[in-house]
């Protein structure tokens, strides 16, 4: 992720250029027969128009004189001649100097994503290296006594560790590295455990652990630990026991230990929160709800919704699932819209907050 301001050193193009093959000529209405001059290929210097034509290759700049580019499809040339045979409009098929940017102008602000765009861009204004930001690892902590590791067969009353990969993939989306650290149900190993890994990092995300169990001992060890509670439990569904403190230095989010719990409050908090604090510009985006739908209880509610294109809108599909454990229903679906608290009904044709998941 880019750390610094590019600036354009030059004008963007640095001058007038053809952008097809053809003549290049001084426009005068109603003259269609030229005598050609000479050729101006690419990367050549600039050449200088006299009365006639001068053929020019894609990406040549413009002869001095010359205003209008006519391509080799409506030309004739025959015996040092070229005749246009086609309507013409001054100053067609010409990239102009300066029309993409103009010299010292912000062309990349810090916080853009580094793509292969950005790296051409940079390129063309001589930047062979640049500053970019060097995040340490989130630590992601998952819990649970019931979770064994991805490669090992589960007991039947057990089940493998699934939200600790999928906050690691989650966060490769915004360029973060990350480490992953499992701990029982055992205050005194959580405590133990979390400490050395708080002092590690900046940031951590635990899953599980949050709520109000007889197991869930997460939000008394992290006070323990010094990190101030900021809220715990939020009005919503999936996701309500969220939890989310801080210290003078360190950054907590915990979160339920349901997989779509989890995936939800990645997507919806932390994501946005990474990415402000990184000063990556982000828009709101809204999805247009398919059918009716209707959620009974008075909480935020974030709809697992497929998205369907094909009429140029983005058009939310319902795919509710069977709550915050379902998260094999997480495959069927693109993202989540959020619906308000203070409604139950939700009518076809509405739009609401579109939270992504999938590019």
């Amino acid at each position: 992720m880019l750390a610094e301001e590019i600036i354009a050193d030059r004008d963007l193009p640095p001058f007038h250029r053809a952008t097809m093959d053809g003549i290049a000529i001084k426009y005068q209405e109603g003259i269609t027969e030229f005598t050609i001059e000479g050729i101006q290929a690419a990367g050549q210097p600039q050449q200088r128009l006299k009365s006639g034509c001068i053929e020019i290759m894609t990406g040549a700049m413009l002869p001095e004189g010359a205003d209008t580019v006519v391509r080799y499809e409506d030309v004739v040339i025959r015996d040092g001649k070229a005749v246009v045979n086609a309507a013409i409009q001054k100053n067609q098929f010409i990239h102009s100097k300066g029309i993409d940017a103009r010299e010292s102008d912000i062309l990349l602000k810090p916080g853009v994503v580094i793509s292969p765009a950005e790296v051409a861009l940079l390129a063309s204004v001589g930047k062979s290296t640049v500053a970019v930001y060097q995040a340490k690892p989130i630590a992601i902590v998952t819990t649970g006594d019931e979770l064994v590791p991805v490669d090992v067969a589960p007991l039947p009353w057990q089940i493998r560790r699934s939200n600790g990969v999928a906050l690691a993939s989650s966060l490769q989306i915004t360029n973060h590295e990350s480490q992953i650290f499992h701990l029982p149900d055992n205050p005194n190993i959580l405590e133990t455990q979390l400490s050395s890994i708080i002092e590690l990092h900046d940031v951590i995300i635990i899953s599980g652990g949050v709520s109000k169990g007889k197991f869930d001992y997460i939000p008394s060890v992290l006070e323990k630990l010094g990190i101030k509670k900021s809220f715990h439990q939020v009005k919503q569904r999936p996701g309500k026991p969220f939890w989310f403190g801080r210290s003078a230095t360190k950054t907590v989010f915990a979160l339920p230990g349901n997989p779509v719990s989890t995936f939800l409050c990645f997507h919806r908090y932390i994501k946005p929160w990474i990415e402000k604090g990184l000063g990556v510009e982000t828009r709101d985006v809204k999805a247009i709800l398919a059918t009716d739908y209707t959620f009974k209880p008075d909480l935020t509610y974030f709809l697992q919704v497929k998205i369907d294109m094909s009429s140029g809108s983005l058009l939310a599909i319902p795919y509710a699932g069977e709550g915050s454990g379902d998260f094999a229903n997480l495959r069927n679906v693109d993202g989540f819209i959020e619906l308000p608290s203070e409604r139950n009904e939700f009518k076809k044709g509405e739009a609401f907050p579109y939270i992504p998941f999938r590019q």
